[in-house]
């Protein structure tokens, strides 16, 4: 069996490439929901925002997430941080990253059923949310304020 020395800087990549491409989608989906929100329902444009949406979620979004969650607890259970102030925090913070996923997940679906009632403003207020929390995340790992 191959020892965790070995395959720990494979995983740690796996999670930060996950967790970039997971951050990526995190922060477009919503700029996507402000400019859909201008197109008129049953539009080519409309529906264009409809495809673009439904595969960010399903191909790139979904997958980054569950990926960046697996090698996270990986990495978490094998070097014992579960006990740590800072890994709570950011436990914490990728919790809340994650309902907003899902909240985006919602919207997608409102979207391509062309029942959405929220404004572009709305969504971009949703926009800051990730950032914020991708901050306190990154703070909790590199500063380990507690």
């Amino acid at each position: 069996m191959i020892e965790w020395v070995y395959i720990y800087p494979w995983v740690k990549t796996l999670h930060v490439v996950a967790v970039i491409s997971w951050m990526a989608g995190m922060l477009y989906m919503p700029r996507l929901f402000v400019y859909h929100c201008t197109a008129e329902v049953g539009s080519k444009q409309s529906e264009t925002f409809k495809i673009m949406e439904r595969r960010l979620y399903r191909a790139i979004m979904n997958p980054a997430m569950l990926v960046a969650w697996v090698a996270g607890l990986a990495i978490a259970w094998e070097q014992d941080y579960f006990a740590s102030g800072w890994f709570h925090g950011k436990l914490a913070a990728v919790v809340l990253m994650t309902i907003i996923h899902l909240m985006l997940g919602r919207y997608v679906r409102d979207f391509a059923a062309d029942r959405n009632t929220r404004s572009h403003k709305f969504y971009r207020v949703i926009n800051e949310i990730p950032t914020v929390l991708m901050v306190a995340a990154v703070i909790f790992v590199i500063v380990k304020p507690f």
